[in-house]
């Protein structure tokens, strides 16, 4: 290698993207697993050495088609190769491995296990938690139970704003999303470290968040209020908000897209009650009877 080569490869690996060099660092450690040589990745792969050469060097920039046939060869998943350092620790591996191909109903009964093993069953039934999309009843039901159970009522929505030092919207706007959840999670952990007693009403995205989720599974008793889109629409127009009604078709289906995405994630909570149809009183017992049924009692 002349002096011009060992210049040019210099300037090279200075300008390498620190993202593409994890990235090729993570490949060449999944392939050593399997003891595969580069020509052995290649060939099960269908991606040229010199091309594998440049992506663990960090000094390629490889479309998701590549990533994925790489994946596919070292039989893990694309989010392996991108995933943080912690995804490769060897009991996560076990532990996924253990998982892989397991139904809903199994996948239920691991995460319940895993959750008695590091929540605090304990507290669990002393903080109820009301989740669902805006219109659903969280507020004026969880008010009602709060009541009824001598115990405080929190809006977490409301912990949000005082823990970030700003309202919802100048969040979103402002900071962004990411920034909101990180909000979210922060006050969820104050609230359970403030009331070993409560009745809170999480926001309708929550569930969006896995961690946020599995935390407020583990340290609550948590129900889902459950109504049709239509309903959810009509309580929020009828709470004075108007924007709804703007385009109010699209607003239906991107509600009916919101509520079947999040659906399963909110079927994740100890019950379910259908808050469509009743009275207030009536919407109250049911969910009163339906966690009594949730705690054993």
């Amino acid at each position: 290698m002349d002096m011009h080569t060992d210049q040019a490869h210099e300037r090279q690996v200075s300008q390498r993207d620190p993202f593409l060099t994890v990235l090729g660092e993570r490949v060449r450690s999944l392939r050593a697993r399997k003891g595969w040589a580069r020509r052995a990745l290649a060939l099960v792969s269908d991606v040229s050495e010199r091309h594998l050469a440049n992506l663990e060097a960090g000094v390629g920039n490889p479309s998701v088609l590549v990533l994925r046939q790489v994946a596919r060869a070292l039989d893990c998943e694309l989010l392996d190769l991108l995933g943080d350092e912690e995804a490769h620790l060897p009991e996560r591996l076990l532990i996924r491995e253990l998982l892989q191909g397991r139904d809903d109903a199994e996948l239920r009964r691991a995460r319940l296990a895993l959750a008695g093993l590091y929540g605090q069953p304990g507290q669990r039934h002393s903080r109820i938690a009301l989740v669902g999309l805006r219109g659903a009843g969280k507020t004026t039901l969880g008010r009602l139970l709060a009541d009824e159970l001598d115990v405080p009522f929190v809006e977490l929505n409301r912990e949000i704003e005082r823990v970030a030092g700003c309202g919802l919207s100048e969040i979103h706007n402002l900071l962004g999303p990411l920034a909101y959840r990180r909000y979210e999670r922060r006050a969820l952990e104050e609230v359970i470290q403030l009331y070993p007693d409560a009745v809170i009403a999480a926001p309708g995205g929550l569930v969006s968040d896995p961690a946020t989720l599995n935390l407020l599974l583990s340290h609550c008793c948590t129900a889902w209020l459950r109504t049709t889109p239509a309903e959810h629409m009509r309580r929020v127009i009828e709470q004075g908000d108007l924007r709804p009604m703007a385009g109010n078709a699209e607003a239906m289906d991107d509600l009916r897209r919101i509520l079947s995405e999040r659906a399963p994630f909110y079927g994740k909570a100890d019950v379910t009650v259908d808050t469509g149809g009743k009275t207030v009183p009536e919407a109250l017992s049911t969910l009163r009877e339906a966690l009594q049924l949730g705690k054993g009692g």
